[in-house]
């Protein structure tokens, strides 16, 4: 539950909010609120997202290498050149042996030593295909259906090309204890609807796909009529595996997806796969319960794997082998690569290679260079201010929910238990990761890359059977992201995003209480939206509702799914998923409710004095809406509303202020406002 795609002073006080401003003055960021970038032409209460943004959308260019531009890639791009600094400063220290890499600097060299790795076109075209030929030539063996099932286990533990995922990760009813995950997976389009639903679109996505595969087959030396033959047998596999998963919508269902079985069960109902094989192959410990998220799409794998001719998976696995392969490969195959994406990001050209390879590095050695970023740019002072503005958010929320007149007290109660549980991190974890035992050398990216993952996925295996560790993060510290995470019911906020235009120092308390309070209220939602609020203080999925009141909330639940299931973008065929959509729109709502009320709070019986002519209510309002300034292509919005529960920026900002009586007030807009929703539609939950 992320804030985005593909998500703070001294301390509240016990009895209520602190009055306290959110930043010390300083002159380091742009004005907070730059009137040129708003279009006054436009009534506010007709489209917000507009008369704050339109200056700016007039003249706004998206880079060529990008499917979309706005503040979150304006603040990652920045986050992006001390990152490169960091991994170009690693990479010129000269190379020492690998028995030499201790301590301090054992880190250095490996950020180095990859990176480049990752810079080295030189040996990624003399090496062409070499790195992926090995599995190519295991593949190309499999000639029986009994070679279908031997080659699993292998496959995906050296390649991850099995048709499904697998791993540890939280038991959903007892959070104190990992479990063995098993879940749908293996398509090589966004979405199972592009294989089952007929329309023009989803038909160029198909034929592309298509292509693509002829495209790397033929690069690994296969003759064009076999490779055209053997793309359509992909395809056709892949429509029957799309054919059996659940959609996203019903994904989102945690009840939905929590099936609890022992591995004897599980291998009963699913004959064909050796399970005890393919988890050791993964160097899985001993373990007795597993987590079956989707059973009906697991049968009809195991039928699948010896209904379909052995030619079509031996087909299969290899599209998968080279296409996870290509961005790591020669030239060639990764224009090819970067080509096929186009049509979903829309974008005009690839990234630079010093920026592929930054991001590379920065999350394949996580820990490393975000301790580093995290020395250069976020101090203990900030992560202290930081805790503040969270605290005084959670007095808001607790405010709120006490005073709640449709809730009744015993779900109360049950809800003031669950926040006061919130566990809150901010900018960087207190422990970093361990990497002694991964080694990287300088040679092959393709090589180092398989290292690193076959490093995770033994971490990831030893935490079986063990206690949690709950100071991990699932987020590196650049992000410009934050998250709520139901299963250890904790909030959690990179210093990636804890920079303008989210937080700006020189900005009036209204400005940060609309920008980042709105963003500290959306994760605090969702522990209580319609996914989080099933799990209980200690993370567990339990109901904790009373009959009624889950009743009342999801009839405040359906009338947001309703307003943005009637929001379109790039055209008017192209809906909002509200069902798909509906937690982040919550998160939305819940957190602008919040932080508005903090606001008030902080703001007490001071004057309200306008700055710029505006109000502290009208810009906090201004804030939340320059948060979600962007423009998209059409590729990358149609891609959006068909794959992510994130709404586009605009919906986020108009979609919940069309349902706060605060924005009309502010505003002083008037019933049958474009910006105000109809009493009987107006959702309104915190």
């Amino acid at each position: 539950m992320s804030f985005r795609r593909s998500r703070f002073t001294a301390l509240a006080a016990a009895a209520g909010l602190v009055t306290l401003p959110l930043g010390a003055q300083t002159a380091s960021n742009p004005r907070p609120l730059d009137r040129t970038n708003m279009d006054t032409t436009c009534a506010a209460c007709t489209d917000f997202f507009q008369f704050a943004n339109g200056g700016w959308l007039k003249t706004a260019q998206i880079p060529a290498a990008y499917p979309r531009w706005g503040s979150f890639e304006m603040l990652a791009d920045k986050n992006q050149l001390v990152l490169r600094q960091i991994v170009e400063e690693s990479a010129a220290q000269k190379p020492v042996a690998v028995a030499d890499r201790k301590g301090a600097a054992a880190n250095v060299q490996k950020i180095g030593a990859f990176y480049r790795s990752c810079m080295d076109s030189a040996t990624a075209e003399r090496l062409g295909i070499d790195p992926v030929r090995p599995l190519l030539t295991r593949i190309d063996a499999i000639k029986t259906t009994d070679d279908v099932k031997r080659s699993l286990a292998s496959l995906e533990a050296d390649a991850g090309l099995a048709p499904f995922g697998s791993g540890a990760g939280p038991d959903a009813k007892n959070s104190k204890a990992l479990i063995v995950i098993a879940t749908q997976g293996g398509l090589g389009l966004p979405d199972r609807d592009v294989y089952l639903v007929d329309n023009p679109r989803f038909k160029q996505f198909r034929d592309a796909y298509v292509q693509h595969m002829v495209n790397l087959f033929t690069m690994a030396g296969m003759p064009v009529a076999d490779a055209q033959a053997d793309a359509q047998k992909v395809l056709a596999l892949e429509t029957k595996l799309a054919a059996a998963q659940m959609s996203r919508v019903q994904m989102r269902d945690p009840n939905a997806v929590y099936h609890k079985t022992t591995l004897a069960e599980f291998q009963k109902t699913t004959p064909n796969i050796d399970w005890a094989a393919f988890f050791k192959a993964q160097s899985a410990p001993a373990f007795t319960d597993i987590n079956v998220m989707t059973p009906d799409y697991f049968k009809a794998v195991d039928s699948l794997l010896v209904k379909e001719p052995a030619d079509a998976w031996r087909a299969y696995f290899r599209a998968h082998a080279l296409h996870g392969a290509a961005g790591l490969l020669s030239a060639a195959f990764v224009n090819e690569n970067f080509k096929f994406g186009q049509l979903f990001s829309g974008a005009k050209e690839m990234q630079p290679r010093w920026k592929r390879c930054t991001s590379a590095t920065s999350a394949a050695l996580s820990d490393p260079v975000g301790q580093e970023y995290v020395r250069r740019t976020f101090t203990e002072q900030d992560k202290a201010r930081a805790n503040a503005i969270v605290n005084n958010l959670r007095a808001a929320l607790k405010e709120r929910i006490e005073g709640l007149t449709w809730m009744s007290d015993a779900t109360k109660r049950q809800a003031l238990t669950k926040l006061a549980a919130f566990t809150q991190k901010i900018g960087y974890p207190d422990k970093w990761k361990d990497y002694s035992d991964l080694q990287i050398a300088d040679g092959s990216y393709y090589a180092n890359l398989q290292r690193v993952q076959e490093w995770g996925r033994a971490r990831s295996w030893a935490k079986l059977n063990k206690p949690i560790d709950r100071t991990e993060w699932l987020m590196i510290p650049s992000e410009v992201n934050a998250y709520y995470r139901p299963d250890w019911n904790e909030i959690v906020f990179p210093a990636g995003i804890l920079q303008f235009p989210f937080f700006n120092p020189q900005a009036d308390d209204a400005v940060n209480y609309g920008a980042m309070g709105a963003v500290i209220g959306h994760e605090m939602s969702h522990g209580f939206d319609d996914q989080g609020r099933q799990f209980d203080a200690e993370g567990n999925l339990r109901d904790w509702w009373t009959a009624d009141d889950a009743a009342k909330y999801k009839t405040q639940a359906q009338r947001v799914v309703e307003q943005f299931d009637g929001y379109t973008v790039v055209d008017s065929a192209t809906h909002v998923k509200g069902q798909l959509t509906l937690g982040e729109n919550i998160g939305d709502l819940g957190g602008l409710t919040i932080a508005y009320a903090a606001m008030e709070k902080a703001l007490g019986n001071k004057p309200r004095t306008k700055i710029d002519g505006f109000t502290p209510e009208q810009r906090f309002f201004l804030g939340w809406a320059q948060v979600w300034r962007e423009t998209m292509r059409p590729e990358a919005a149609r891609n959006l509303v068909l794959t992510n529960v994130h709404s586009p920026g605009v919906w986020r900002v108009n979609g919940p202020l069309s349902n706060m009586p605060e924005f009309k007030a502010a505003w002083g807009c008037k019933d049958g406002d474009a910006m105000v929703r109809p009493a009987e539609k107006r959702a309104q939950i915190w």
